[in-house]
This record gives structure tokens, sequence and C-alpha cells, in this order.
């Protein structure tokens, strides 16, 4: 199913992204199975017209994903993956209908993941920030990156330990982002699975507070500024 994005067409717009031949040459399993993804489509909308982009990966690497994230990065759109290389583990891309736009560095071990948080001008600066959980099982790192237009490496920004998104086997990623009228905050549990953080970029530093105990309920209701 395409995860898709409304907005008035100009320049050729990504207005949706979906993964692609699902593929069984990388063993993980970190989602869940054995089964990841082979390549990316992308749509695309100018004036009117809409057009498909596949972009597919070498057999060295897969997309290791539940699925790609629209972001605004400022006027342009593009997809936010995660990319895994089979002898370098993963790393947080961007990818648009002209192919890989930026990207984070990979972890450098095979089997190495990180699950994504979001995107968004995390510090209120008018820049966009990418934040994700490096080895949510292992490291439990929160890192914050930044996208700098022109550039095909994302910048670090900042990290902070002791926070994950992420259990091993779920289908799915805990948390993201969250506005409840004084800027961004990343949501995710402590790395005890024992407390629900807001954590928010200030000053080139994560600082982290604890909402309370951690729980399906009480993240819904995190997520939903209640």
């Amino acid at each position: 199913m395409f995860l898709t994005f409304e907005g008035a067409d100009a320049a050729p717009r990504l207005i949706a992204a979906e993964y692609l031949e699902p593929t069984t040459r990388y063993d993980h399993g970190v989602l869940g199975d054995a089964v990841e993804w082979g390549a990316l489509r992308l749509r695309l909308s100018e004036e009117g017209a809409q057009r498909d982009v596949v972009i597919r990966l070498p057999q060295s690497r897969v997309f290791e994903d539940v699925a790609p994230r629209l972001v605004d990065l400022g006027g342009s759109m593009a997809a936010m993956v995660v990319e895994s290389d089979l002898s370098r583990g993963a790393r947080l891309a961007l990818y648009t209908g002209d192919g890989l736009l930026a990207a984070a560095p990979f972890i450098g071990q095979r089997n190495r993941w990180l699950a994504p948080v979001g995107a968004g001008d995390l510090d209120g600066d008018g820049r966009i920030e990418l934040a994700y959980v490096d080895r949510p099982h292992l490291a439990k790192t929160l890192r914050v990156w930044r996208y700098v237009p022109g550039s095909a490496e994302l910048r670090a920004v900042a990290a902070r330990r002791g926070l994950t998104n992420h259990r091993i086997g779920w289908g799915y990623i805990e948390g993201g982002l969250r506005d409840c009228g004084q800027g961004l905050e990343m949501i995710t549990a402590d790395a005890a699975w024992g407390r629900l953080m807001a954590s928010r970029l200030s000053g080139g530093k994560i600082e982290s507070r604890a909402l309370g105990p951690y729980g399906e309920a009480a993240l819904r209701a995190a997520m939903d500024c209640r």
C-alpha cells in the first residue's frame, strides 16, 4: 500500500512511496520474519500527471523497514527509509525520484539495525533534523542528524543513551514525534521499558524527561498530547 502525501503540484513532487520486491537475501529477521524489500517505488506528481520511479538496491542491500516515510525537507519531499547492507548493517537514508539524496553512515556491522523516530525541525531553527534509535536492542541510543541541502551526507547533531523504541520481533516501531504546542518532542521508552520518555533537541543537545510509567495506553495519550 502506498503511503501518500497530498499537496499542490508544481515541480515534480513526491506524493507516495512503498516498498516492492520482497526478498530473503538478508536473514536478520529483526522485524519478525526473514522477508525484507529489494526496491522502493516513488510516485511523482507534476501538473496533474503522475509517474512512478522504481529504485532497486544491489544484491548486497535491502530495505529493512516497516514502511517508507514521506518527509518535508522544506519545500521538497523525500522518502526516509532504513537501508541495510549485508555486511555493514543499517543506515538512515533519504530518497527522491532522482535516487539517493542523503544518508547517515552505516552502523558498520552485519545484523545491526536502527529504528526511525521521525523528521522535522526539532529545535525550531528552520532546518530539518532526522531522528532514530541506534540499535534499539543493544546500544539504545537516540541520535539526531541534520539534512544539509546539497550534501549527500546527513550531519550528526546529538546523541543520548538509554532510550529505545523497538523490541526484537515487533513488526512496528513505537513512539514518534509529537507537538503539544511547544515544539517537536521525540517520544520513546527508556532502555528498560519502564518509563515513557519525551526528548527535545535544544542547544545542540538532547534533553529527556520521564512522562510516567510506560504502557500502551500511556503511549497513546502522550502522542495525543493528553
